[in-house]
């Protein structure tokens, strides 16, 4: 015979919601996304986008399957979080070898779009270092780096 659950109330949802590990990264994902993008404003650009550009600034070009293994997203997510990027010129997104293939590369455009990111990037960087300090942002990597691990390697 199986028990009936019994009844969850207010306690324990402020529980989860204290200690919930998928709920706070994303609340503290989202806090850090709205942090960067009001920084980086005056490019034009969103820190999801400066994410994208620094990836393919670092692997040259890429397809867009590798891509999406790198930055952690499925390929539709990616190609549609690549499209505004393709509109504005940024990026180029070309066949490969394999007609099925996507290539992706920075443009001329893209390349200096990310220059002038990457220096609002640097202060805003400075700001999260001068508040966390060097120790606590080398603990925060290594515990995010270790959930990562732990999540995508059940």
């Amino acid at each position: 015979m199986t028990q009936k659950p019994k009844a969850l109330d207010h306690t324990e949802a402020v529980k989860m919601g204290k200690s919930c590990v998928c709920f706070i990264t994303r609340k503290a994902a989202r806090c850090i996304t709205q942090f960067y993008d009001e920084m980086l404003r005056p490019t034009g650009i969103r820190s999801t986008q400066l994410t994208l550009l620094t990836t393919i600034k670092i692997l040259g070009p890429v397809s867009v399957k590798r891509m999406a293994e790198v930055v952690v997203m499925d390929r539709s997510t990616l190609a549609r979080n690549l499209k505004p990027l393709d509109r504005q010129g940024l990026i180029r997104i070309e066949p490969g070898e394999d007609l099925r293939e996507r290539i992706v590369s920075l443009t001329p455009p893209g390349l200096e779009k990310w220059k002038e990111a990457y220096f609002i990037w640097g202060q805003a960087q400075a700001q999260i270092k001068d508040r966390l300090g060097q120790e606590g942002l080398d603990t925060l990597f290594a515990n995010l780096s270790e959930l990562v691990s732990l999540t995508r390697n059940r």
